[in-house]
């Protein structure tokens, strides 16, 4: 399955980047409905570098561990679930060039839902559902932290 969202920020791609990359980012892009605690890892976006997070589906604590895998400063990152709870997810975030000094940001998230046939079946509208609610938090905290210069600093 696949999960796309796109928005335009007012700022170019590699200030939405460095956003991204910065300490700290992680915590303020993760929506207070759907806390995360930073286990470990958390330092760098580059291929190899894992991070380890305490997640929570309802009342039941996840681990999920991710690997990044791809790193082309200023446009892309990406990072593939290496245990957690899905069964498959792949993840790239792009920043790509409106050619009118912003950027599209653009978040790729190839999943398959947990318990097999159950899971593709029946979890497709409420995986889609959250994923379109944290990636509108994600994009609306990115905007507003770069366009108005309150980004952490990189």
């Amino acid at each position: 399955m696949r999960f796309v969202k796109e928005s335009r920020i007012a700022a170019p791609p590699s200030a939405v980047f460095a956003f991204h990359e910065s300490r700290g980012a992680l915590e303020r892009l993760s929506p207070p409905w759907e806390p995360v605690e930073l286990v470990e890892g958390g330092d760098s976006l580059r291929p190899g570098s894992r991070v380890v997070l305490k997640v929570r589906l309802g009342p039941i604590p996840l681990r999920w561990v991710a690997e990044h895998t791809e790193y082309e400063p200023g446009r892309l990152f990406a990072d593939r679930q290496v245990s957690g709870p899905f069964a498959h997810w792949y993840h790239r975030h792009l920043f790509l060039d409106d050619e009118a000094g912003g950027t599209i940001l653009r978040d790729e998230v190839d999943y398959t839902p947990p318990l097999g046939w159950l899971g593709r079946r029946f979890g497709k509208k409420f995986v889609e559902a959250r994923l379109n609610r944290m990636f509108d938090y994600r994009h609306d905290v990115t905007r507003r932290s770069v366009e108005k210069g309150t980004a952490p600093c990189p």
